[in-house]
């Protein structure tokens, strides 16, 4: 069978069920890890491979990776999805008052949150989309995400996973060098992957087992410019036909500094809906974080000439969850 185009030029924009279709078939991985995997390409990632990630520390420089946690974020309430609320318990003046009820004086403060999991900075679970009514390795959708949550593949088996080597490509700088912001509606090429990191150096070759960090400029100009559609609006990302480019790098994972990682409007004429969602998690096993802050991290890379580094962006293990919350930290 001969593989999709890496060309976006190539794509039938009147079929996207076509062009899905055949990134899926050409670039699924079930049964790769056994008929029982969790976890999907996460599973390139071995001892080896922390071990070689460790070794990126030289200077000890810390760069967190994830938007606030607030209700200042972008969510505008589709699917249900608002900004976190967060609400004091217990606080200052309840322990000046006295009346908390504890005794010798001392006092606290306590508080609770109440968030969809993929508010903020965060991780698609495997059980987050589906192709046809089937999930990750080839498994009946509603014998995986029920009601109890995410049975088979639940965010709590990844909690120890995503802990390996990070590489930034900053596309928006090298294809936007006068902004570093690629403008909304650029779908980002296998070729503009590929360019960046020539462009970029050694450091920024991606391998096996690597999450790669893939920056676009959009975050950057939300908070310049306040959100304006941030979430769910239009947006520079990953091309459709980049799914042969992720398949063949064998990365554990992919993030970007956007809402929904691939571009938006998506890239056909008639009706489609984040493609590259249905071709790389149901089919691909591939781990995608979304809503990522890369702009701290872009300038220290730039500044310290290398753009590997050492990352840990552990998921919450919340039992069943189909995405998660995250701080995801870039240690140099």
């Amino acid at each position: 069978m001969t593989a999709p185009s890496d060309n976006p030029a190539d794509l039938d924009r009147q079929n996207p069920e076509a062009e899905i279709a055949a990134r899926a078939d050409a670039y699924r991985n079930w049964g790769r890890w056994g008929d029982d995997d969790r976890l999907g390409t996460l599973n390139f990632i071995d001892a080896a491979k922390r071990i070689e990630a460790a070794g990126l520390v030289r200077e000890g420089v810390v760069v967190s990776l994830a938007q606030p946690f607030d209700t200042d974020g972008p969510q505008t309430g589709w699917r249900r999805r608002t900004n976190p609320v967060h609400t004091m318990t217990d606080t200052g003046t309840d322990a000046e008052r006295g009346n908390q009820g504890f005794p010798h004086g001392i006092g606290g403060a306590d508080d609770v949150i109440a968030m969809p999991l993929q508010c903020s900075t965060q991780w698609d679970g495997l059980g987050h989309i589906f192709d046809h009514g089937m999930a990750w390795n080839g498994r009946r959708a509603g014998d995986v995400v029920t009601s109890d949550g995410d049975l088979v593949t639940g965010i709590e088996h990844t909690r120890t996973s995503f802990v390996t080597r990070g590489v930034l490509l900053d596309v928006g700088a090298h294809l936007r060098p006068e902004t570093g912001e690629l403008e909304d509606g650029y779908a980002i090429t296998a070729a503009d992957l590929d360019a960046t990191i020539a462009a970029q150096g050694a450091s920024s070759r991606v391998r096996r087992g690597d999450i790669v960090l893939v920056r676009t400029g959009r975050y950057a100009r939300a908070r310049r410019e306040g959100w304006n559609g941030y979430a769910g609006g239009p947006a520079a990302g990953l091309s459709l036909t980049t799914a042969g480019w992720l398949h063949r790098a064998e990365i554990a994972g992919i993030a970007t500094d956007t809402w929904g990682f691939e571009v938006r409007p998506n890239e056909f004429d008639v009706p489609s809906f984040q493609p590259l969602h249905q071709v790389v998690i149901p089919n691909m096993g591939l781990s995608i974080g979304e809503m990522w802050d890369l702009d701290e991290l872009a300038d220290t890379c730039r500044r310290l000439g290398r753009f590997e580094f050492f990352l840990a962006a552990p998921t919450l293990p919340i039992t069943g969850a189909v995405g998660s919350p995250v701080n995801p930290v870039a240690v140099l």
